[in-house]
C-alpha cells in the first residue's frame, strides 16, 4: 500500500509484456582503420562485413548497432551493405588536441545471440590551420634610455596542425631598430625575443611599427602575421625655458585678492611627466611670499594680500620653473604699484570741552583737533566743516590744527544736547572724508513750570467699585531736566457735599494717578470734581493747577420689584376671567420697577409658564396680562400664570410673580372647582403634563440645535463668499479672536447701540448680529498695512483712532523718552577759554638704532631756547600721531630720552632714510614744535635663508651644463651691512654661477659639471653660505641635498632560467602553484617590476593567473590529469621602461581518483507478470571507469532484500535477472538501484536505478473494512442526505481493484429498503430517500455487496443497521387549566388563605422522547409577582406570603412551559385568580375596568416612547458633532501647531470680536420702529460685516478657512461660537429705546 501512487503511475504506462529469454554467446573481436581528418559526410571508411567475416543477415537479424559510449557518433553503420562511413564531418583538432596518433574506439554490438566487436579508427592529419596569434597587435612601451642588447619577449604562435604541419620559422621587419632572436625550448617550441641593436631617440622617432610573421611547414605553406608597436618613452634630458627673461606688470594698490597680476610661460622640449612644469616664487623676502602667489601649473600670478603704495612702490620677483627631473629656469617679475586715493584723512582730538551753560557767551571753545592724511598731493589736501544748523563754527589755526568755537547764544530748552560732526574730506579723486562726533551737554536753569497736558479732566468710575481702585490718572511735564523737572502732584483742599475731597480720592505724588479712597453708589452721588496741582523740584519751586470731574457710572445691581399684584402666601386666585372674555381681555397688569439707572432700569415682561399657554400673553414692556384667544367652556377653571420681570443690564436682574386667575362667571363655581381636584386625579394630569413638558423640551432643543447649525452653517457661507472669492493667494492665518469692522451702513464704523421701541412694537422687524469684541482692529479703507490692536485697558476716549493717531502717539513717547535719557546724562559745566598763540619751529636728531631705554637723544630746551618753567606751566607733552612712543619727554630736565627700544629694520624696512616725526605741544598759549629724529642702520642682523634646507630631485640622465635655481639669502641690514657673496661645498659636481640683477641683488644658480650616477651616488649633501660686508662680517647657511633620480637602464633579470612546480589535479581555484622573482638593479617606479604570462595558448591563460607585483602563479580553473599531465608555461618580468626578462614553469599533475564509474543501460524490461518463471532477464548494462590501475577496476553489486541478482557476463558488461517466483500484492512495485564501484583510494561509486512494474492477475475478492456497520440519522432529515460510507478494498490492481456497491433485495415493515436508502455504486455513500420520523420508526436494517471489476468477477457483503435519533420538534401541550377565549377567571384564592396554599396546577406533555420531553415551569408574568409563585417541576401555582386585604382581586398570572431541547421549544397559559371570598365580589370588581383605563394607559406609554426617541436623536446629534470637533481639534493640532514661523497676515477689515462693551458684545442692528418713523434722524448700517471671525479666546492654533460646500457636521464650529449663537438667538428682546453710544 506504501507504493500505491507509485504502482498506478507506473501501469498507466504499462505495455505488453515481452518476455525474451536470450541465449547469450560472446565473441570478442577487434579491427582496425585509418582515415584523415575532415573527410566529407557519408564517405565510406571500411567494409566492415567483409572485414570481420559477418553476412548481410546476420547483421539485421542480430539487430547490429554501433555503441561509442560518451563520444559523439563520428562513425555510422549502413546494414544494407555492411559498412562503415563518416556520420558527422571530423575535425582531429577538436578531437585530440595535440594528442597522437587520434584514434576512434567504439563497439558494434549483436543480439540473439550478442556479440560485441571492438573497432579503432584512426584519425590523420592534413594542414588546415594557420599560424595564428593570440592578439592582433602587441605593443611595448620602451624608454629612449634603453640599453643596446635590451630583450623583449614576444608572444609565440599558435598552429594546432602537427608535425610538418605546424609551425616552423619566424621573421621581422623592419630591422632598423630590433633584430629577433630565436631559441629552441625542450618542448619543441622556439623562445621568440626582439633585441635592441641601435639607441632609441624619442625627439627623433617616438613610435616604431614591426610586423612578425609566423609560417607553418605544410604544403600549400601557410603564415599568420602580429603588428608591433613600440612607444618611446621620454627621459627627462631637456630642461625648460622661460620665453621672457623679464616681466614687467602694474597693479593698483588695495585691489582685491585673488587679483591675476601677470602670467610667466616656460616651454620644455620633454613630455608627459618629464614635460610637466612647476612655477614657483623664488624670492626669500617674506613680505613677497605674503603678497603674491604664483599658480604652479598655470604660471598665473596672483595677489592673495594688501598692496599699499605707501609701504612700497615696486615688488621685484624672481620666478622659477622646475621639471620633473629636477631641472629648471628662472625670470625676474617687476611689479609697479600704481597709487590711488584709499586714505581718509585721520582726525585726532586733543581737548574738548563735555558741558556747557546755555547762557554761555559766542566764540567760547569747546574743542581743538589735528588732522592729517597719509596720502600725498592732492589726495593729502583737506578741508573741514560742520553740519548745518548748529550754532557753532570751526577754525584753522596752523597746518593740519583746528578749534571748535560757539556762534550764538544757547537755549537748553530748544536743545539740551548736540551732536557735532566734523567732517574732514580729501582732495583726491574720488575724495575721501573722515568724520568725528563730539557730543556737547548743554546745562541746565529753572525757568519752566510744570504745564498739564490738558486743561481740565473728566474720568469715569462704575459704582460699587473696590477702595483703593484707579481711576484716572493726570500728567504734568516740566520743561527743565533733572531735579528742576522733577513733577508732584498734590491734591488741593475742596469739599463734596461738605466731606473733605481727600475722604473721596487720593493722588499720588509721583505717578499723577488718582485713586478711589471709598465705594462710590451712583444712586447716592452722580458726580463730582476737585483740583490737582503739579510742582517742580525746583529752587525756588514752580507749580500750576487742573480742574478733575469724575462721574459714577451706574451698574446693574438691583433687581426689578414687583409692585402688583402683592404676593401672599393666603391667596389662591387673584384675578377672574369671565368664559365670555374675547381676545385681548385685560386680565391684570403686573407692575415693577428698577432703581437702577439707564438701561440697567428698562424692564421687560415675559410669559415664563402657564397652565394654557395659548389662552394668556404678556406685554413685553408695560405687563398687561391679555387673553390672546376666546374663552371656551372647555378652558380649566384653575389657571396659573408665571411672570418674570427682567432688567436689561448686563448681567440681567429679573423677578418672577405668580398670577393665579379663575376661568368662571361666579365665585362659587371657583370655589368648587378649586376644591374638586383629588389627589389621583392631579397624580394623573401630572404625570400626563410632565412627559408632554419633557417631550417639548427635547424636541425644542433639538430643533434649535439644527436651525442653529443650518444659520451658521450659511452665515459662513456667506462670509466665505465675501473674504475668499478673490483672484490672489490669501496666506491662510487669521489673528485670534479678530473680526471685520468695515462696515458699510449709514455710520462709518461699529457702534454699540441701546434701543427702547414703543409699547405693542412687538411686530416689526428686529435683526440681531453676532457679538463683537473689545479688542478691535480699526483701520482706514485705504489703508493696506496691518492694523494695530487697540488695548481693552485704554479709555475709549484716549484711543489713537486711526493709523496716524496711533504714530502721533508713538513719537510723542519717544520724544519724552529722548529728553529723560538725555537729562540723565547731563554733567555740570566746565567753561575752557582759551587764548591762543601759534608759533612753529623745527629740530632735526640723528642716532643710531637699538639704542638702551633711557639713552638721552637730545637737550630739547636748549637747542629750542626754552626754560623748564614753560615746559611744565605749558603742560609740555609729545605727540607721534599713530606712531607708537618711541620718545619720552623729561619735563625736569628738558631733554628727550628713549622710551622703548628701536629696531631700524621693524620701524622702516627697506626705506631710507628712516626718521621719527614728532611734535611737542605746549598750552597757555598753544605752541607746536616739530622735532625729527633719524634713525642709522647697525649691522645687527646675518644673512638668511628663508628655508634651513633645499632639497632637489635630479634625474641621473640630466646633461652638463643644466643650471638649477637657488634662493637668495636675505639681510635686513642695508649699505654695506647688507649681502656681498655666496659659496658652494663641495664642488665634485655642481658649481655655483652669479648673476646681478637691476636691483642690485645677485641672481644665484647651481650648474652639474659631472654627469650623475645613481647607482653610485644616489644622494648628495651641499652647503651654501651668503656673507654681509659689515663689522664684524656675520654669515648664513642652507644645506642643499640633492636626490639622483633613477633612469631606466637596467632589465629586470630572473633568478632561475626554469621553475619546476608539482600540483595535483582538482585542485581548488585560488591554489598557489609557485613563485618566481626577478629584480631590478634600477629604483623606484623603473625597478618596479610586472609579471606575465606569455604563453599565447588560450587553454594556459584560463588555467593559471601570476600576481604582477608578487610573481606567485595561483591556479584558476579545473586541472585534469586525464585530459593533460605537464604545463609548460613561459613568464615573463618587465618594468616600467618596457625591459624584460623570460623564463619558464613546468608544472607536473599528480593523478587522484576522480572519475566515479560509469553506467550504461544497454537494454531494460519495463515490466514483468507476477508468475514469470526465475532468471528471467530484466536489463544488460555496461560499465566503465576512465581512471586507470587500481582506479579503473570496477565491481557491481545491488540492493538488498529484493528477489534479483546480477551477472557480469564480459569484461564491463553485467546482466540482472529474477532470483524467485514474484508475487505483485506483496509489492507490486521495484526499484532496483545497481551500484558499481572502483579500487581507488577513496573508491568511487555510480549507481543507477531501474524500475520494474510487477503485473497483476485478478485473484483477489473485495473486503469490507468492517464485518457489519452502524449508521445514526436525525429525524426530520431532507430526503437525499447521506447517512453513512461503506468502504471495501481489493487487493488487486487497476480494473480487477475496481469495485462497485449494490443493494442487496429486502424489506421494512413490509416496504422494499430501496425505498428507505440507497447507496452510490462507485463510492459507497448512503443516502436516506425520505424524511424519517422517530416517533413511527426507531430503527432498521439492510445489507449491501461490493464486486470488483475482474473476469470473472468476484464480490463480499456486509450488514448495515441505520438507526432514527429524536429531535425536539414537538413543543409541550397544556392540559390543563384549559384555555378559552369566554372565561375571566380559572381559580379562586380566599384572602385567608396561608402561604403555600395550592391555588391550582398547570398540567403539560411533550410527545418527544428523552430530554426534549423534560419539561419546566417558569411564572413570566404577574399583577403581584410577590404573592404567587410555580413549581419549576410540578406546575404548582401556591401563594408565597400571607393574603391580605390589600391585594388586588383580580390578579392574571402567566406561566411559561419549556422543554429541555436544543433549541427549547415552549408554550403559555395564562391563570386567572381572583383573591376573594365570594363569587359576587368578584364579578363586581371584574366589570370595573373601563375603555378610559384602557386609553390612559396607552396614552402614556406612547408619551414615554415618543420621548425615548427625540431624546435618543438629540443625544445621538449631539454626539456626533462633539466627535467631529474633537476629530477637527485634534487634526488642527497635528496640522498647526508646528515650530515654523508663522507669516504674520492679518485680513483687512477684521478686528477682535471679544468684548467688553456697554452690552456684552458689539451688535449690528437693523431696527423698523413705529408707523411714519422715516423722519427719524437714526440710521442703522448693514450688519457691521459679513465677513466674521469669531473665535474661543482660548484657542492658539490658526483658524481654518470655512468651505461653504463643506456638511453642516463638518462645520469647525467651536462651543463658543454655538453658545453665543443660541444665546442671542433666544434673547433678542434685550433692546430698548434709549441712547447710542459709538466708538470709532
Amino acid at each position: 500500500m506504501v507504493q500505491e501512487t507509485t504502482t498506478e503511475r507506473t501501469m498507466r504506462r504499462q505495455v505488453l509484456l515481452f518476455l525474451s529469454v536470450l541465449c547469450l554467446s560472446y565473441v570478442l573481436g577487434q579491427v582496425s582503420y585509418s582515415v584523415p581528418e575532415e573527410m566529407a559526410k557519408g564517405s565510406v571508411v571500411g567494409n566492415i562485413a567483409h572485414d570481420l567475416g559477418l553476412d548481410l543477415k546476420r547483421l539485421k537479424s542480430g539487430k547490429a548497432r554501433v555503441h561509442a559510449g560518451g563520444s559523439v557518433e563520428y562513425i555510422g553503420l549502413n546494414k544494407e551493405r555492411g559498412v562503415l562511413f563518416i556520420q558527422e564531418r571530423i575535425d582531429r583538432e577538436a578531437l585530440c588536441g595535440e594528442a597522437t596518433p587520434c584514434a576512434l574506439h567504439f563497439q558494434l554490438i549483436l543480439e540473439n545471440p550478442m556479440e560485441l566487436f571492438r573497432v579503432t579508427v584512426e584519425i590523420t592529419d592534413i594542414n588546415d590551420n594557420t599560424p595564428t596569434f593570440t592578439n592582433a597587435e602587441k605593443r611595448f612601451e620602451i624608454s629612449e634610455s634603453a640599453v643596446i642588447g635590451s630583450k623583449f619577449v614576444l608572444e609565440k604562435a599558435i598552429d594546432s596542425d602537427i608535425g610538418m604541419n605546424g609551425l616552423q620559422q619566424y621573421s621581422l621587419a623592419p630591422t632598423d631598430n630590433f633584430v629577433l632572436k630565436l631559441e629552441n625550448q625542450a618542448d619543441g617550441s622556439k623562445k621568440v625575443e626582439m633585441v635592441l641593436q641601435k639607441p632609441l631617440d624619442r625627439e627623433k622617432q617616438d613610435y616604431i611599427s614591426l610586423l612578425l610573421t609566423a609560417v607553418d611547414g605544410g604544403e600549400p605553406q601557410m603564415s599568420g602575421t602580429m603588428r608591433i608597436f613600440v612607444n618611446v618613452l621620454d627621459v627627462n634630458d631637456n630642461a625648460p625655458a622661460f620665453a621672457k627673461p623679464l616681466y614687467r606688470a602694474k597693479i593698483q594698490e588695495n585691489s582685491p585678492k585673488g587679483t591675476s597680476v601677470t602670467t610667466v610661460s616656460a616651454s620644455d622640449k620633454d613630455v608627459g611627466v618629464n614635460g610637466e612644469l612647476s612655477y614657483i616664487i623664488a624670492t626669500s623676502k617674506r613680505l613677497v611670499s605674503e603678497l603674491f602667489h604664483i599658480n604652479s601649473k598655470t604660471g598665473e600670478m596672483i595677489l592673495v594680500g594688501e598692496i599699499d603704495y605707501e609701504k612700497a612702490k615696486l615688488y621685484q620677483i624672481d620666478i622659477e620653473v622646475v621639471d620633473s627631473g629636477g631641472l629648471s629656469d628662472s625670470t625676474e617679475v617687476i611689479v609697479d604699484v600704481v597709487d590711488i586715493n584709499d586714505n581718509n584723512p585721520h582726525i585726532n582730538v586733543l581737548s574738548k570741552s563735555e558741558s556747557i551753560l546755555e547762557d554761555s557767551p559766542p566764540n567760547t571753545v569747546i574743542a581743538m583737533l589735528s588732522v592729517n592724511d597719509p596720502d600725498s598731493e592732492n589726495n593729502g589736501d583737506i578741508e573741514c566743516s560742520l553740519d548745518s544748523d548748529i550754532p557753532f563754527k570751526i577754525q584753522t589755526t596752523l597746518n593740519g590744527f583746528y578749534t571748535l568755537v560757539t556762534e550764538v547764544d544757547l537755549d537748553r530748552e530748544t536743545a539740551s544736547q548736540y551732536n557735532i560732526t566734523v567732517t574732514c574730506s580729501d582732495e583726491g579723486v574720488p575724495s575721501l572724508s573722515s568724520s568725528v562726533t563730539l557730543t556737547l551737554q548743554i546745562s541746565d536753569v529753572n525757568d519752566n513750570a510744570p504745564v498739564f497736558e490738558r486743561t481740565s479732566y473728566e474720568a469715569y468710575i462704575i459704582e460699587n467699585n473696590t477702595p483703593g481702585l484707579s481711576i484716572f490718572t493726570v500728567k504734568a511735564r516740566d520743561a527743565d531736566w533733572n531735579q528742576n523737572a522733577r513733577v508732584s502732584y498734590m491734591l488741593e483742599d475742596s469739599s463734596v457735599n461738605g466731606v473733605p475731597v481727600s475722604s473721596y480720592v487720593s493722588v499720588s505724588a509721583d505717578s499723577g494717578v488718582i485713586h478711589a479712597v471709598r465705594s462710590f453708589d451712583s444712586e447716592q452721588i452722580k458726580d463730582f470734581h476737585f483740583r490737582v496741582k503739579a510742582q517742580d523740584g525746583g529752587s525756588p519751586p514752580l507749580s500750576s493747577n487742573v480742574t478733575v470731574k469724575v462721574m459714577i457710572q451706574d451698574q446693574n445691581d438691583n433687581p426689578p420689584q414687583v409692585l402688583y399684584p402683592v404676593q401672599t402666601g393666603g391667596s389662591l386666585v387673584a384675578e377672574m376671567v369671565p368664559r365670555s372674555a374675547d381676545v385681548g381681555y385685560l386680565v391684570t397688569k403686573v407692575v415693577a420697577v428698577d432703581v437702577d439707572s439707564g438701561q440697567n432700569a428698562w424692564l421687560s415682561y415675559k410669559l415664563q409658564k402657564a397652565t394654557d399657554r395659548a389662552l394668556f400673553e404678556v406685554g413685553l414692556q408695560n405687563g398687561e396680562i391679555r387673553t390672546i384667544r376666546q374663552v371656551t367652556d372647555k378652558d380649566a377653571v384653575k389657571q396659573r400664570l408665571t411672570v418674570i420681570v427682567e432688567d436689561n443690564g448686563q448681567p440681567s436682574r429679573s423677578a418672577t410673580v405668580i398670577v393665579n386667575v379663575a376661568v368662571a362667571d361666579s365665585f362659587p363655581e371657583v370655589l368648587s372647582e378649586f376644591t374638586d381636584f383629588t389627589q389621583d386625579k392631579e397624580y394623573n394630569d401630572n404625570l400626563t403634563f410632565y412627559l408632554v413638558l419633557a417631550l417639548a423640551v427635547v424636541s425644542f432643543l433639538f430643533i434649535t440645535c439644527l436651525v442653529v447649525i443650518i444659520s451658521v452653517k450659511i452665515f459662513r457661507w456667506r462670509q466665505s463668499r465675501v473674504m475668499y472669492h478673490s483672484n490672489l493667494p490669501v496666506i491662510p492665518y487669521y489673528p485670534p479672536r479678530y473680526s471685520d469692522t468695515l462696515g458699510t451702513g449709514t455710520l462709518q464704523h461699529v457702534y454699540n447701540y441701546e434701543v427702547c421701541r414703543t409699547t405693542d412694537s412687538r411686530k416689526s422687524d428686529c435683526k440681531f448680529g453676532i457679538a463683537g469684541s473689545q479688542n478691535v482692529l480699526i483701520m482706514d479703507p485705504s489703508s493696506t498695512g496691518t492694523m494695530q490692536r487697540i488695548q481693552s485697558e485704554k479709555s475709549i476716549l484716549d484711543e489713537p483712532d486711526s493709523p496716524l493717531e496711533v504714530s502721533h502717539a508713538a513719537n510723542t513717547c519717544c520724544i519724552l523718552e529722548y529728553n529723560i535719557e538725555t537729562m540723565r546724562r547731563q554733567v555740570p559745566l566746565f567753561i575752557l577759554v582759551l587764548s591762543l598763540t601759534s608759533v612753529f619751529g623745527q629740530v632735526s636728531y640723528s642716532i643710531p638704532e637699538e639704542m638702551e631705554r633711557g639713552s638721552l637723544v637730545c637737550n630739547l630746551v636748549q637747542d629750542l631756547g626754552l626754560d623748564f618753567t614753560r615746559l611744565k606751566s605749558g603742560r609740555a607733552r609729545i605727540h607721534s600721531g599713530d606712531s607708537a612712543e618711541y620718545i619720552e619727554l623729561n619735563r625736569d630736565r628738558g631733554v628727550l630720552l628713549i622710551k622703548e627700544r628701536m629696531d631700524r629694520e621693524t620701524l622702516c624696512g627697506e626705506t631710507t632714510p628712516c626718521a621719527l616725526h614728532l611734535q611737542m605741544i605746549l598750552e597757555n598759549p598753544m605752541e607746536l614744535f616739530r622735532i625729527t629724529i633719524e634713525i642709522t642702520d647697525i649691522n645687527d642682523n646675518a644673512p638668511s635663508f628663508a628655508s634651513s634646507e633645499k632639497r632637489f630631485e635630479i634625474s641621473e640622465s640630466a646633461v652638463i651644463g643644466s643650471k638649477f635655481v637657488l634662493e637668495k639669502a636675505i639681510d635686513a641690514d642695508i649699505g654695506v651691512n647688507d649681502l656681498q657673496s655666496y659659496s658652494l661645498n663641495p664642488t665634485n659636481n655642481f658649481a655655483l654661477k652669479l648673476e646681478n640683477q637691476a636691483d642690485g641683488s645677485k641672481k644665484v644658480e647651481m650648474v652639474l659639471q659631472k654627469p650623475l650616477d645613481r647607482e653610485h651616488q644616489n644622494q648628495i649633501s651641499l652647503l651654501l653660505t651668503a656673507l654681509d660686508g659689515g663689522q664684524p662680517r656675520m654669515s648664513g647657511t642652507m644645506q642643499i641635498t640633492v636626490n639622483v633620480l633613477d633612469a631606466n637602464d637596467n632589465a629586470p633579470v630572473f633568478t632561475k632560467p626554469v621553475y619546476k612546480a608539482t600540483i595535483t589535479e582538482n585542485s581548488p581555484r585560488g591554489t598557489s602553484v609557485i613563485t618566481v622573482s626577478a629584480s631590478d638593479k634600477d629604483g623606484g617606479v623603473n625597478g618596479e617590476i610586472a609579471y606575465a604570462i606569455s604563453n599565447s595558448k588560450r587553454r594556459l591563460s584560463d588555467l593559471f593567473q601570476i600576481d604582477r607585483k608578487t610573481g606567485v602563479v595561483i591556479l584558476i580553473g579545473e586541472i585534469d590529469y586525464e585530459k593533460a599531465k605537464l604545463f609548460q608555461i613561459d613568464i615573463e618580468a618587465i618594468d616600467n621602461g618596457g625591459l624584460s626578462d623570460s623564463s619558464k614553469i613546468l608544472i607536473d599533475i599528480t593523478d587522484v581518483n576522480d572519475n566515479s564509474p560509469q553506467l550504461k543501460i544497454l537494454s531494460k524490461s519495463d515490466n514483468v507478470l507476477e508468475d514469470s518463471p526465475e532468471n528471467t532477464v530484466i536489463a544488460m548494462l555496461s560499465v566503465n571507469d576512465p581512471d586507470s590501475e587500481m582506479s579503473g577496476e570496477v565491481k557491481c553489486n545491488i540492493n538488498d532484500d529484493i528477489p534479483f541478482q546480477i551477472h557480469n557476463t564480459m569484461n564491463g558488461f553485467y546482466s540482472l535477472v529474477t532470483e524467485v517466483a514474484l508475487d505483485r500484492e506483496i509489492a507490486s512495485q521495484y526499484n532496483i538501484t545497481v551500484t558499481c564501484s572502483d579500487e581507488g583510494v577513496p573508491s568511487l561509486s555510480s549507481s543507477v536505478t531501474l524500475t520494474l512494474q510487477i503485473s497483476d492477475v485478478n485473484d483477489n475478492a473485495p473486503v469490507f473494512e468492517r464485518s457489519s456497520y452502524e449508521a445514526y440519522i436525525v429525524e426530520n432529515n431532507t430526503p437525499g442526505l447521506s447517512i453513512f460510507t461503506v468502504k471495501a478494498r481489493d487487493a488487486d490492481w487497476n480494473q480487477n481493484a475496481r469495485v462497485s456497491y449494490m443493494l442487496e433485495d429486502s424489506s421494512v415493515n413490509g416496504v422494499p429498503v430501496s425505498s428507505y436508502v440507497s447507496v452510490s455504486a462507485d463510492t459507497g455513500v448512503i443516502h436516506a430517500v425520505r424524511s424519517f420520523d422517530y416517533e413511527q420508526i426507531k430503527d432498521f436494517h439492510f445489507r449491501v455487496k461490493a464486486q470488483d471489476g475482474g473476469s470473472p468477477p468476484l464480490s463480499s457483503n456486509v450488514t448495515v443497521k441505520v438507526l432514527i435519533q429524536d429531535q425536539n420538534d414537538n413543543p409541550p401541550q397544556v392540559l390543563y387549566p384549559v384555555q378559552t377565549g369566554g372565561s375571566l377567571v380559572a381559580e379562586m384564592v380566599p384572602r385567608s388563605a396561608d402561604v403555600g396554599y395550592l391555588v391550582t396546577k398547570v398540567v403539560a406533555v411533550d410527545v418527544d422522547s428523552g430530554q426534549n420531553a423534560w419539561l419546566s415551569y417558569k411564572l413570566q408574568k404577574a399583577t403581584d409577582r410577590a404573592l404567587f409563585e410555580v413549581g419549576l417541576q410540578n406546575g404548582e401555582i401556591r401563594t408565597i406570603r400571607q393574603v391580605t386585604d390589600k391585594d388586588a382581586v383580580k390578579q392574571r398570572l402567566t406561566v411559561i412551559v419549556e422543554d429541555n431541547g436544543q433549541p427549547s421549544r415552549s408554550a403559555t397559559v395564562i391563570v386567572n385568580v381572583a383573591v376573594a371570598d365570594s363569587f359576587p365580589e368578584v364579578l363586581s370588581e371584574f366589570t370595573d375596568f373601563t375603555q378610559d383605563k384602557e386609553y390612559n394607559d396607552n396614552l402614556t406609554f406612547y408619551l414615554v416612547l415618543a420621548l425615548a426617541v427625540v431624546s435618543f436623536l438629540f443625544i445621538t446629534c449631539l454626539v456626533v458633532i462633539i466627535s467631529v470637533k474633537i476629530y477637527r481639534w485634534r487634526q488642527s493640532r497635528v496640522m498647526y501647531h508646528s515650530n515654523l514661523p508663522v507669516i504674520p497676515y492679518y485680513p483687512p477689515r477684521y478686528s477682535d470680536t471679544l468684548g467688553t462693551g456697554t452690552l456684552q458684545h458689539v451688535y449690528n442692528y437693523e431696527v423698523c420702529r413705529t408707523t411714519d418713523s422715516r423722519k427719524s434722524d437714526c440710521k442703522f448700517g448693514i450688519a457691521g460685516s459679513q465677513n466674521v471671525l469669531i473665535m474661543d479666546p482660548s484657542s492658539t492654533g490658526t483658524m481654518q478657512r470655512i468651505q461653504s460646500e463643506k456638511s453642516i457636521l463638518d462645520e469647525p464650529d467651536s462651543p463658543l461660537e454655538v453658545r453665543k449663537m443660541m444665546h442671542h438667538t433666544r434673547h433678542p428682546e434685550f433692546l430698548h429705546h434709549g441712547e447710542q453710544h459709538g466708538v470709532f
